[in-house]
């Protein structure tokens, strides 16, 4: 297994800036996708960070993603609205949609927004995190339209995405609270992240193409294709079937598989956003949550050197520890190096290799 090399941050972020820029974003959307991926290096997520650029460009060339697109607005019933993100980068078109959804929650205390036809959104904590960020509450289902990843409960092949749930809970007097999961075993992403490495994934998460356990990460890249599991069993296979149904279908969205001969991979996401001062319980909400926290805390450990977590404590601690430098992994790096020499092609750019950072 090669390993990883190191990234300077903050060039990195610079590097994707300009990759969007010289392929066409305007400046606002460059810098809202660069901080995106970057930012899920960051915060340890690296299935959903700077690894994607290959994946949108390749869109990009296919006629996929559509650049600098706004959103259209479908249905508005002030506390309700239905958003189509028109295939446009999914980095701006989740950011509009959740600025949309915060403002009117700061208006009427609640909004419930689905957006649909979406290019990827990336990380969905971050937009999760996006409303705490402005004191709300969120709570987010999403689907996933492209190949499909995942085998039903008792099934052998593919029949829906990664289809994560995610909540976020602002507090006042402390850190938030940030769950974010898909309803697989892991996310596709870290499953790409270990083919990419040479590396096996952990049992429980992969089947081949005859059903049969597997750790090899190619199974999802090299034919025959093979599946991958959801968490928890039935459980994940029915929290994945009511993210595709209530975070889709439900508001207009697309279901898998995606329409034969449309390129790219998308997403539809419905948030509901809410401002938790409303309900005028804010000082006995901040008493409880520390209070239960630190009984939470006070177990005995398994492991007396590992800590007992809080969700969101995962993303807190790597962004303290990636500030300088994002290990990636020379799959990855050679991933990003193709992608900048089909955007040099495409629009006659001279874009150097991300490489050229080390």
């Amino acid at each position: 297994m090669e390993p990883d090399v190191l990234l300077p941050t903050e060039p990195m972020r610079q590097w994707i800036f300009d990759l969007w820029r010289a392929a066409g974003s305007g400046e606002a959307e460059a810098r809202l996708t660069a901080d995106h991926l970057v930012g899920a290096n960051l915060a340890g997520h690296d299935s959903h960070g700077v690894g994607m650029v290959g994946r949108y460009v390749r869109s990009l060339q296919a006629g996929g993603l559509q650049l600098n697109q706004r959103l259209s607005v479908i249905t508005d019933t002030e506390t309700m609205l239905v958003v189509d993100g028109n295939r446009g980068m999914g980095q701006s078109m989740a950011f509009q949609a959740m600025g949309l959804a915060v403002e009117r929650a700061r208006r009427t205390g609640v909004a419930v927004m689905g957006l649909r036809h979406s290019h990827h959104i990336g990380r969905v904590g971050h937009w999760a995190e996006q409303a705490m960020a402005a004191g709300f509450a969120s709570i987010h289902f999403t689907n996933v339209v492209g190949r499909p990843s995942t085998a039903p409960h008792g099934g052998r092949e593919s029949r829906f995405g990664t289809n994560p749930l995610t909540i976020g809970l602002p507090r006042r007097d402390g850190p938030p609270i940030l769950l974010d999961f898909a309803s697989t075993a892991i996310a596709l992403g870290k499953v790409a992240v270990a083919y990419n490495r040479g590396a096996q994934v952990q049992p429980g998460v992969l089947i081949d193409h005859l059903g049969r356990p597997s750790t090899d990460p190619a199974v999802m890249y090299e034919e025959p294709l093979g599946a991958m599991l959801t968490a928890a069993g039935h459980k994940g296979y029915a929290l994945a079937m009511v993210c595709d149904l209530l975070g889709s279908a439900l508001f207009g969205g697309s279901l898998p598989p995606l329409e034969q001969g449309v390129p790219g991979f998308y997403n539809n996401m419905l948030a509901i956003v809410f401002d938790p001062a409303r309900f005028g319980a804010g000082e006995a909400f901040e008493r409880e949550a520390d209070a239960y926290i630190r009984y939470i805390q006070s177990a005995q450990r398994t492991d007396p050197d590992q800590a007992i977590e809080m969700p969101g404590d995962f993303e807190r601690r790597n962004r303290v520890q990636r500030a300088r430098a994002l290990p990636v992994d020379p799959g990855t790096l050679r991933g990003l190096d193709e992608a900048a020499a089909a955007v040099n092609a495409l629009r006659g750019s001279a874009l150097a290799p991300a490489s050229a950072l080390i």
